[in-house]
């Protein structure tokens, strides 16, 4: 029987609830998975017929040792998902300026590099924004994510520069059609979509994770949005599993984040989902030479 690793974080040991759904449809198709913590260093990867990388949502907060992980699997020819190509480029938040080269919407985003003194109230003024996010480009679950104004922005600014000197930072508007209409995911299991949630943020915040009291639903995207999020797929390499954030802003599905590397899957948002995912795991796995 193939043996896949379903990958977590030391957080999560047994899977989140969300990714155990995955373990019955597995079974029924016969492939034996098992949750196994990334950082562990107990595990044999190379006994695996693949690597799934699912909830390890703490890799931002180790990300040379991921990159170095990532490395040795790909060195030793285990197979992973998303390749490790795909989880280096979409590591870094910098992967939405190729986008954009790539006539892909996003939301409106300023770079600043290492060495351009930027100062944000200024910054924003010129820009024109009245509120934008500050973001780490390596970053994951909101971590170090601040919605601020130009009157707020001083508050920041270390943090900011911190960043810039850093892992590296980005500046991008904020879309008040998070708050009032929601922020769209849209799932999709081997390049074909299969569901989508609209997640809303708590009342007096802006993120829309579960951990800072966001809420999800399943719903059901117009033809517009979804194109659009099934064009975004298109533009990259083939992914066992994709998740396309964004919002609709003056009329347009504008890309958020693409999500390749742990997203959240939203499973139990829809019955079929599970046993969708499965069957498209069926089709990379192949049995370890005995």
């Amino acid at each position: 029987m193939p043996r896949v690793a379903l990958v977590t974080s030391s957080k999560y040991p047994d899977l989140t609830d969300d990714d155990r759904l995955l373990l019955r449809p597995l079974a029924e198709r016969g492939i034996d998975a098992e949750a196994a913590i990334w950082d562990d260093p107990a595990h044999e990867w190379t006994s695996f017929d693949a690597v799934i990388l699912r909830s390890c949502w703490d890799y931002h907060l180790k990300y040379g040792a991921f990159l170095r992980w990532i490395a040795l699997l790909e060195q030793a020819k285990t197979p992973v998902w998303n390749s490790a190509a795909l989880v280096r480029w979409n590591a870094n938040k910098s992967y939405l300026r190729e986008l954009d080269a790539k006539s892909v919407p996003i939301v409106p985003t300023f770079w600043p590099e290492a060495g351009d003194p930027v100062r944000l109230r200024e910054t924003l003024h010129e820009l024109g924004w009245a509120k934008a996010v500050v973001k780490p480009r390596v970053s994951a679950t909101a971590h170090r994510t601040h919605l601020i104004t130009a009157n707020e922005a001083d508050s920041v600014q270390e943090l900011f520069d911190e960043l810039r000197r850093g892992p590296g930072v980005m500046l991008q508007k904020f879309m008040d059609g998070v708050v009032t209409e929601g922020e769209w995911s849209l799932i999709f299991f081997g390049g074909q979509y299969s569901h989508a949630v609209l997640k809303t943020a708590k009342s007096g915040d802006f993120r829309v994770q579960s951990d800072f009291g966001g809420t999800d639903q399943a719903a059901d995207p117009t033809a517009q949005v979804l194109q659009a999020a099934t064009r975004i797929v298109q533009t990259v390499e083939a992914t066992l599993y994709a998740r396309v954030d964004g919002v609709v802003y003056d009329g347009q599905f504008r890309l958020m984040e693409l999500e390749l590397i742990e997203p959240a899957l939203f499973l139990s948002s829809h019955p079929k989902a599970p046993a969708r995912f499965a069957e498209v795991i069926t089709t990379v796995v192949t049995p370890r030479a005995t």
